[in-house]
């Protein structure tokens, strides 16, 4: 028999610190489009996909997470065919076919398969967990991820597979992987990419090149983001130049700031203070995921949140490790802050799963 739902278990402290973080996005999108006219829509635009995103939260947070996992299969076989679609419908950007496009809006499904492939990997440990973990178990946990993946990769999106496949390997990890498991999973990995390489795009291939061997006269491309993103971090100092009076920023030297340097806006106009409190709340709303993850009272809603705290954390990482020039250049928003409507629609998703979990377990400790 289910418990009765109680609101008393809705983790308030996480919202705020998601809506915080969203608004002060809308914020900086405002400012790092420099009034340019042809994207003066776009805070508008983010702040629609906010509001609405908080209606989803509560939505999803009303319904039990299990009755999704129990639809898995209908669910899956239509985000596969979303993906499989893009390759003749798609919108293609970048050299890639990512989005589709509605009107005026752009859909990228490759945001909502992540957190499919989540519910899918989340149900899977739960029917499987008193199976040994070997290949075979674990063999079975790729096909599934891999059903999505394939069609994400022949897109082709790379730094989406990245950042599923590290949301696989933590969950398998998580779940008691053998050791001996876990070394050859390492060398077939590291095989895997060397022997993947050569049949990169050749985008994808330049952005390694050039991370590796930069040209310090390059007028364009992207060691000429990169540099002008440096720039702007380290001209912020402190305190930062304040709000709209961030010279690389408002005099345009850096591109697509809005969405891949975002952070690097609001360390030029808000300083080392901003960049730090930006951090700290994306910390802050991967720690309450993991602490609903502590308090699941099943697997499945233990591997949601600790699904998405992976998808957060490594996303929210990589984005912050490219716009230090750490990592080549990947295209990865920064979590809540940078614009997109998909990307902020597929987080409000999560945080509203998270939330489900969060009604449906044991005390939590505040």
């Amino acid at each position: 028999m289910s418990r009765p739902l109680s609101w008393r278990n809705f983790d308030f402290l996480l919202l705020g610190a998601v809506v915080l973080a969203s608004a002060f996005g809308v914020a900086m999108i405002r400012s790092a489009i420099a009034g340019n006219e042809e994207l003066i829509t776009y805070p508008t635009r983010q702040t629609y996909f906010l509001i609405v995103g908080i209606v989803v939260i509560f939505i999803l947070a009303g319904i039990d997470y299990r009755y999704w996992l129990s639809i898995h299969w209908p669910i899956y076989l239509v985000m596969m065919a979303f993906l499989i679609s893009l390759s003749g419908l798609g919108q293609a950007t970048f050299g890639a076919n990512r989005w589709f496009q509605i009107g005026v809006l752009f859909l990228q499904p490759t945001e909502f398969a992540k957190i499919v492939i989540i519910l899918i990997l989340a149900r899977y440990f739960e029917k499987s967990q008193f199976q040994p973990r070997d290949l075979k178990w674990l063999g079975l946990s790729l096909l599934w991820t891999w059903g999505l993946l394939i069609w994400i990769l022949l897109q082709p999106n790379l730094s989406n597979v990245i950042v599923t496949m590290v949301i696989w390997f933590f969950m398998v990890w998580m779940n008691r992987i053998e050791l001996k498991t876990l070394f050859w999973m390492g060398v077939s990995g590291l095989a895997g990419a060397a022997l993947a390489f050569p049949f990169l795009a050749d985008y994808q291939k330049q952005r390694v090149i050039t991370f590796l061997f930069p040209d310090p006269n390059a007028s364009y491309g992207a060691i000429y983001n990169v540099q002008q993103a440096l720039i702007a971090i380290g001209s912020g100092g402190l305190w930062g130049k304040g709000l709209g009076h961030g010279t690389q920023t408002q005099l345009r030297f850096m591109k697509v700031r809005h969405t891949d340097f975002i952070f690097s806006v609001i360390s030029e106009e808000f300083g080392l203070i901003g960049a730090i409190l930006v951090i700290a709340t994306i910390g802050f709303v991967v720690w309450r995921c993991i602490r609903t993850a502590q308090k699941a009272r099943d697997v499945s809603g233990s591997m949601i949140a600790l699904g998405v705290a992976t998808l957060l954390f490594f996303q929210g990482a990589a984005n912050l490790a490219m716009n230090m020039n750490l990592i080549p250049v990947s295209g990865l928003p920064l979590p809540f802050f940078s614009y997109g409507g998909s990307g902020l629609m597929s987080l409000m998703v999560c945080v509203g799963l998270v939330e489900s979990v969060a009604m449906r377990h044991k005390t939590m400790d505040f």
